[in-house]
């Protein structure tokens, strides 16, 4: 009996060191995600989910019906976290200028400016933001990239007053004015370029709510095994501590 009790001890602290240790759990781990709606007339729609780990964020989108192409090439869409205004998306009151759009500096009260650029590759900071080598491509695509948050950005998400915005329209769609009007972001581009044609406020997820309707999965990292082998001893520990017991009350 004692060399069973013995065999249990150790199982039960594997057990315990394997959760108290595995990374997620000691991360400041949280998620997000957001239904981004159309904007200025784009009928375009898509979702994203956001995990965060310490400063680290994996950001899982998906989007389709924007606008296919550029100058005959893959439009390029700049895409953002905007964040340090209301954390909600415009109406068409926003087009203060009445041009029938509304463009990016018209949508900033509402949400806000950079804090996080999607790109493809290379920069994430607000620098890269109207960078269209690393825009998403055509009418419809799937992004997934880890990307380091910085202070302001995290506190926004934790804030509720993170807002992702995917920019560029289809000129064809802008009323005749605005065809006519450069980017107020980038004078030499057309104001469809920069202009925003999705948009979605991202909210915190509760501890194991479903995720959205992405079908592109996170990669799986060490830290489910460890926490499944160190979950695995507990309950083997338990199985065995449960069989001495029935032993003990037979004697």
């Amino acid at each position: 009996m004692k060399k069973s009790a013995f065999l249990i001890a150790p199982a039960l602290a594997l057990g315990a060191l394997a959760l108290s240790t595995s990374p997620a759990l000691a991360a400041d781990s949280s998620t997000y995600q957001a239904n981004l709606a159309a904007i200025n007339g784009s009928n375009a729609s898509g979702t994203v989910m956001i995990t965060v780990n310490g400063d680290q964020a994996t950001v899982t989108e998906k989007v389709s019906g924007l606008a296919a192409t550029f100058g005959g090439n893959p439009y390029p869409h700049v895409q953002h976290i905007h964040i340090g205004a209301k954390g909600t998306c415009p109406d068409m009151s926003a087009d203060t200028n009445k041009d029938g759009v509304i463009s990016t500096t018209e949508g900033a009260p509402f949400y806000g400016g950079i804090g996080a650029t999607l790109s493809t590759s290379g920069d994430t900071s607000p620098a890269a933001g109207t960078d269209l080598k690393v825009a998403g491509m055509g009418a419809a695509y799937t992004y997934q990239r880890t990307i380091t948050l910085d202070a302001k950005t995290a506190d926004s998400l934790k804030a509720g007053t993170a807002v992702v915005v995917v920019h560029g329209l289809d000129p064809a769609t802008l009323s005749a004015a605005a065809q006519k009007e450069p980017s107020d972001l980038v004078p030499s581009l057309p104001l469809a370029a920069t202009s925003p044609a999705l948009c979605g406020t991202l909210t915190a997820m509760p501890a194991g709510a479903p995720g959205t309707g992405i079908t592109t999965p996170a990669p799986a990292g060490p830290d489910m095994g460890l926490l499944a082998a160190g979950g695995g001893l507990v309950l083997a520990a338990g199985g065995a501590y449960a069989v001495r017991r029935r032993m003990s009350v037979k004697a």
